[in-house]
This record gives C-alpha cells, structure tokens and sequence, in this order.
C-alpha cells in the first residue's frame, strides 16, 4: 500500500479506541503531502506511524496538535530523518507476556526462553509479572498485567524459568537511560499505565539483566538456541517482530524455526504470518495470532491486552 495508505490503516485499525491522538494525527499525516513526500524518500520500513512519532515525541516534538506537528516536523526534518534511518520500532511491552502466559504454562517446565526481536528483553521475565484475566489473579510479582481473556482457563500459576536469551540486530540496554527514553517515546501519549509498566518492567530485568544477543534472526539464531540448558524446554517466541523483516528472510526464518528443538511461539499479525482456516477477529482492531508450533490459538490484541482463545 502507499505511504498514506498505511497511515490511514493504522489510524483506523491501531489507533482508533486506543489512541485518539495518533489516530487524529495519522489520518492528518495521511492527507499531508508534504510530509509523504519526505517520507516517501524513506526505505519502505523506516516510514511507519510508530516510528515517525516516536522519533518526534523523543526529540521534544509535539505530537497533540496535527499543525504544530507538521510545522515541527518541516522544520527539524534532517533530525528527524537521521533518527528514523538509525532507529527501529522497538516498542517493549511487558503487557505481551499476558498473551503468552497461558501458552508457556502450558509447556513442561522448566523453560529456557529466546526471544526473536527482544529489543530491551522486558517479554523474557514472564514468571516474574503478575497477571489479572478478569477476577483471576496469578503471581505476585509487578508489575500487574491486565488482560480481558475469553475462551480458555487461566492458568493457576507463572512459568519456571531458568534461562533466558534475546536476540535483536539492536538490543537495547534497561540500565542505559538513552535506551529507556525511547522505549518510553514508544508508549503512545495517553497510556500513562503502559509508561509505569515499563518503569516497573525494566527494574525487574535491570535486577537480573538477561543474555541479549546483537544479530540475525536466521544467521545467528541456532547457535544462541544451543547455549539453552539441557534438562529445560526451549521455547522460541516472538511478539510483532516480522513484519519489520523481509519476506524472503521471514520465509527463511519460518523453516529455520521449525526444525529446532523445542516449541515455537508466534504472536504476529495474520497478513504477515498467514494460517489457514482462520476463524474471523473479534472486531475491526488489529490483532495478532497467537501460534504454538505453527497451529493457531488465539487473536491477541498487539498490547496483550485482549486474548481470545478460538482452538
């Protein structure tokens, strides 16, 4: 789809009953040919909504006023520009363990996780967070994440995990504030709850930093799955992470995945890894698909903050 194309979709399936202000300045954006003109210039994965805001809110740009985001944005364009070209929509929600919970619970225990797309390795401390499905609490950790589940039993209690691994082309530091400050930028700009998730979130992986491994899903990921421990259940996940990767490397990535020991966890958007047989959404908002070794599960909010079990 074109630039405005995309804005438009994101306005109308990401934002909209979640952010009213990205949704108001995506559609703007969308119709702003100034501004698709310079982020036509763009490679085709460095013009996304997310990054173009982030990148704005991180450099002190406003981003609640459509007019005063296009003068700002014209303006301090070569900064912004630099910025999109050396960064990446690393957006580290914690909340996602929610969504995967039930899956990992599920597995024989104890678990080594690797994480594809980890960014700053906040999703690999599932057994540390406690969880809220509607009136049932599990764990006792913080911080509390809340999912509104349907179709399935919450599990009773948090996964053991003795191992923990992450794998990014750009792994982020918790313990660096520059790093922090742009997950931060990340948050969109009326979830103050998702800004004290992630300050909670990142003192528990600074307590107990995990391996971050800086490489190539497909290149470099065997050898870090065969650092996991024996006796554990290795289980590759990864959260919204392929549709940055092109589809040749995300095919490759696909066999490659499947023929390693352990499970297989996938929560990605169904026009990036397609299934068939889907049954429809829950409504018109974006959704993920959660998969456990290439059979689906469930539709999950890109959040965590819904999951709707359909297997």
């Amino acid at each position: 789809m074109t630039t405005a194309e995309a804005y438009v979709e994101f306005a109308r399936r990401e934002a909209h009953g979640v952010s009213p202000t990205y949704e108001r300045l995506s559609d703007a954006v969308a119709h702003d040919d100034d501004l698709l003109a310079l982020l036509d210039a763009l490679p085709p994965a460095k013009r996304q909504p997310n990054l173009l805001f982030g990148v704005v809110r991180w450099l002190g740009g406003p981003v609640d006023d459509p007019g005063a985001f296009h003068d700002y944005t014209l303006t301090h364009w070569p900064a912004i520009e630099a910025q999109m070209r050396a960064r990446a929509t690393q957006t580290n929600e914690a909340g996602r363990c929610a969504v995967l919970l039930p899956v990992l619970a599920a597995l024989p225990q104890p678990l080594a996780l690797l994480e594809v797309g980890a960014s700053a390795g906040l999703c690999l401390y599932p057994d540390r967070y406690a969880y809220r499905y509607g009136e049932h609490r599990i764990g006792s950790g913080e911080p509390v994440l809340e999912c509104a589940a349907s179709g399935f039993v919450p599990p009773e209690r948090v996964p053991q995990v003795v191992w923990r691994a992450g794998l990014d082309l750009n792994p982020l530091d918790v313990t660096d504030a520059d790093a922090v400050s742009w997950l931060d930028a990340l948050i969109w700009p009326e979830h103050a709850h998702r800004r004290a998730r992630l300050r909670a979130a990142a003192a528990v992986a600074a307590a107990d930093p995990p391996l971050l491994i800086r490489g190539d899903l497909v290149d470099d990921l065997p050898a870090l799955a065969a650092r996991a421990p024996a006796g554990a259940t290795l289980v590759i996940f990864h959260t919204s992470v392929l549709y940055q990767v092109p589809v040749a490397r995300r095919e490759a990535f696909v066999r490659l995945v499947r023929e390693l020991p352990g499970h297989w966890i996938a929560n990605e958007a169904p026009e990036v890894l397609p299934y068939d047989g889907l049954p429809d959404s829950p409504d018109a908002a974006l959704h993920n698909v959660l998969a456990l070794d290439g059979k689906p599960l469930a539709w999950a909010r890109g959040h965590g903050q819904a999951l709707t079990w359909f297997a």
